[in-house]
């Protein structure tokens, strides 16, 4: 232990020395470290959102299909609580229990259910409460088919102050390593499991809150070393704690060797950053985790079928809205095939009929492949003032070779373009038909002026 210590101590002067890092340098360290803790501390606790698809959430704030809003939702939460930690690390605060109740809040964003495990071993729900101590007892059944028991509900809030009391003197006194501290803080925390759900990632939190007030970058514990970790843990239960602390302090040696390798502007890529780059690009212009599709008559008609006629519909169902501030709206719409001259006029048929129409299921169906569609949503004779004047939304979409584009007509300009292969969420339906519908809202200011 004396060793690793001495190691410890002596990477953190190297890393002081290098200190302040170039800007640039800096934040590669940062963007780094951010996206390792963040990955890697909901993974070992079941989260399912790749390396990658973390990536996408955090600095590009795109999601994708496979995953649960919850997983989302709570790796987002995740590193609000980790941004925070980090501040309270640099600025004076004393760490309360309103503070980690705090972050438990933040971190799990709303109470919800959870499958579970009676005392005598019977599967179960049960709702978990959040930012508050847990009121049920919440052991757990270990491989070996034995129940451990943490802290019951009604000594939590007693230990829980226990705890602080002591972390509050061991920090007041300066006098203990805070490597120590830190280790040792995360796992009396554990011990107790305070709360509902939560407790890892908040032990993990509270560790690297230690260890960055002394001027530490955060430990972070790998998915893939879950095993060691779980050993590590197992052996302080078994009152081993310097096991538990010897692991962290490897943990910290990592950090704090990256760390002086960004401070020196050396590279700080691992081995498999680079799939990790190339898995991020991949998520990020393909869609839906599939590879672009060539455009054919089978992929034109999936198009055609999972984004153009919810677009469709779901526009309509915004401007239908303001249909009652005219006296007549009408849909006309122009559909061209590839291989045919002229277009199929299609008017106000339902979006059922109108696939039927162009799809029919006793023709050859995908053989006729869209090259276009042609449509003008009508709103006719204002009912205000100047009820003679009358507006069209025009919307042109093109079936190109390896995408789908749709043009706003009336205003010449491109709205997005689509892959083939993606499906569009209602929320990205939404925000590409909002400039449509909005361009009819200022067309009714100015008339009614």
């Amino acid at each position: 232990m004396e060793q690793l210590l001495a190691k410890i101590d002596r990477l953190k002067a190297e890393l002081h020395a290098l200190s302040p890092m170039k800007e640039e340098d800096q934040k590669r360290l940062d963007k780094k470290i951010r996206l390792e803790f963040n990955y890697n501390s909901n993974h070992l606790e079941g989260n399912t959102l790749t390396y990658g698809e973390t990536e996408l959430l955090l600095l590009f704030d795109q999601t994708k299909d496979g995953h649960t809003h919850r997983e989302n939702e709570e790796m987002k939460a995740h590193d609000v609580a980790f941004q925070l930690v980090r501040q309270w690390a640099h600025d004076p605060h004393p760490l309360t229990e309103a503070d980690i109740k705090q972050l438990n809040q933040i971190m799990l964003v709303r109470p919800y259910w959870k499958d579970a495990v009676t005392p005598d071993g019977q599967p179960t729900r049960r709702l978990i409460t959040v930012g508050e101590y847990k009121k049920q007892p919440n052991s757990v059944r270990l491989e070996n088919g034995e129940i451990f028991e943490y802290t019951s509900p009604t000594d939590t809030p007693i230990q829980m102050g226990e705890l602080l009391e002591w972390f509050k003197n061991e920090w007041q006194k300066g006098e203990t390593h805070p490597l120590l501290i830190a280790a040792l803080f995360h796992y009396r925390f554990v011990r107790i499991h305070p709360f509902d759900d939560g407790n890892g990632r908040i032990s993990r939190l509270l560790m690297n809150y230690v260890l960055e007030h002394h001027g530490f970058p955060p430990v972070i514990i790998k998915s893939t070393d879950k095993k060691n970790y779980l050993r590590a843990l197992n052996r302080a239960d078994a009152g081993e704690i310097e096991a538990f602390v010897q692991y962290i302090g490897e943990q910290l040696v990592w950090s704090l060797e990256l760390s002086v390798k960004a401070a020196k502007g050396e590279n700080i890529e691992e081995p498999d950053d680079l799939d990790k780059e190339i898995e991020v690009l991949k998520k990020k212009f393909t869609g839906q985790n599939k590879v672009t599709k060539k455009g054919d008559a089978t992929t034109a008609f999936e198009m055609f079928r999972d984004n153009i006629i919810p677009f469709f519909i779901t526009l309509e169902n915004k401007a239908n809205g303001l249909s009652e501030l005219f006296f007549d709206t009408t849909r006309k719409m122009e559909i061209a095939i590839v291989g045919q001259n002229g277009k199929i006029p299609l008017k106000n048929l339902s979006w059922k009929d109108v696939q039927t129409t162009l799809f029919p299921h006793n023709s050859e169906g995908f053989k006729k492949q869209i090259a276009s569609i042609d449509y003008q949503y009508n709103f006719k004779g204002f009912k205000g003032k100047n009820s003679a004047n009358s507006y069209s939304i025009w919307v042109e979409i093109v079936f190109n070779e390896y995408n789908c584009t749709i043009r706003n007509q009336s205003l010449g300009t491109s709205i997005t373009e689509i892959p083939y292969g993606q499906i569009l969420t209602n929320e990205e339906l939404t925000e590409i038909t909002k400039p449509l519908v909005k361009q009819i809202v200022e067309y009714i200011k100015g008339v009614s002026n």
